[in-house]
């Protein structure tokens, strides 16, 4: 039994070894393990908690150097298919100054796109606690099928659905496209991060048009400037946390998923969680310990390979009281 199940993407992250370059322009690229919902899981792992993923690579060595990667740290595999019809994907990733990313991506199609509903092993889903996805999968059929079947099939059966809208606008056909496609990951969500920006771009910054039927936590992101939590019983902001005076960011690739993972393991051990819901103002450790992960992730290169331990977290977090 898992106690996160992740969903989605897994691919290679090529991240340039020079910043404030193009891709075009980079010299040269450090190869890393990727893919949103694997970072989760992996962040889920390093946490403390358990994690299983689910997902499609190529049958070549790429593939098979992730599914080792998710071995390696822990993540259970065993929902994950491999397929000679498409290569597993590949994303050539730029820094800017600040660790701001740009990205290139080599899927069209890639393995992880072609997964259907008969490919998703829903047992590996009912085993688990909660299950985390994404919209990158919703882009094309008929992984987006698969997606929306699995995290309905959770939803359904009472786990803690967890969405994450992941705006990759150079991916989806066109900005009205990309809207009605991340809007379908609502429909089945307990809890949502999203950053500002993905809330300008589908609601004009209304946090509670993305409200569903399922929906008890939505969770802002505004990047070194924190996070804002809203439940029905109101909202509570937490500031960014700071790592080590000197220390700054160089990638912020993955910083999101490493938050959502943090905010998974502290919803799934919090002694009273439907109290903290109905009451926004006892959120407070929880963003602060998921601000304290994403933080830590941006100050090394990469997605995984950037993820923290808890004894890491732990160490920055509660350094302050």
């Amino acid at each position: 039994m898992a106690d996160v199940v992740c969903m989605g993407e897994l691919l290679i992250d090529f991240v340039a070894t020079e910043s404030g370059v193009s891709v075009g322009e980079a010299a040269g690229f450090v190869k890393a393990a990727g893919g949103a919902p694997a970072n989760v899981a992996v962040a889920v792992a390093r946490l403390g908690l358990t994690s299983a993923f689910i997902g499609q690579v190529g049958r070549d060595p790429f593939g098979e150097h992730l599914a080792e990667v998710l071995l390696q740290n822990g993540v259970d595999t065993s929902g994950l298919k491999f397929t000679d019809k498409a290569n597993t994907a590949l994303a050539f990733v730029a820094l800017g100054a600040g660790g701001e990313r740009s990205f290139s991506f080599y899927r069209n199609p890639s393995a992880d796109m072609l997964m259907t509903p008969d490919d998703v092993d829903f047992g590996v889903i009912d085993a688990g606690r909660a299950f985390h996805f994404g919209s990158v999968s919703m882009i094309a059929e008929p992984s987006r099928a698969a997606t929306l079947a699995a995290a309905k099939h959770a939803a359904e059966a009472g786990k803690w659905v967890s969405y994450d809208p992941n705006l990759r606008l150079a991916l989806w056909p066109s900005e009205e496209a990309a809207r009605e496609g991340m809007m379908a990951g609502f429909e089945y969500a307990t809890s949502v991060k999203i950053s500002e920006d993905e809330l300008d771009f589908l609601v004009n910054g209304d946090v509670y048009q993305l409200w569903k039927p399922y929906t008890r936590l939505v969770v802002v992101t505004h990047g070194g400037r924190g996070a804002t939590a809203y439940t029905l019983g109101g909202f509570l902001h937490v500031e960014g946390q700071g790592v080590e005076q000197g220390v700054e960011a160089v990638d912020t690739t993955g910083a999101g998923d490493a938050f959502t993972g943090g905010l998974l393991v502290q919803l799934l051990t919090a002694p009273d969680l439907d109290g903290m819901l109905e009451d926004a103002s006892r959120m407070g450790d929880v963003l602060h310990f998921a601000n304290t992960v994403g933080a830590l992730t941006t100050t090394r290169k990469g997605a995984i390979p950037a993820l923290p331990s808890r004894e890491q977290v732990e160490a920055i977090a509660y350094r302050a009281g």
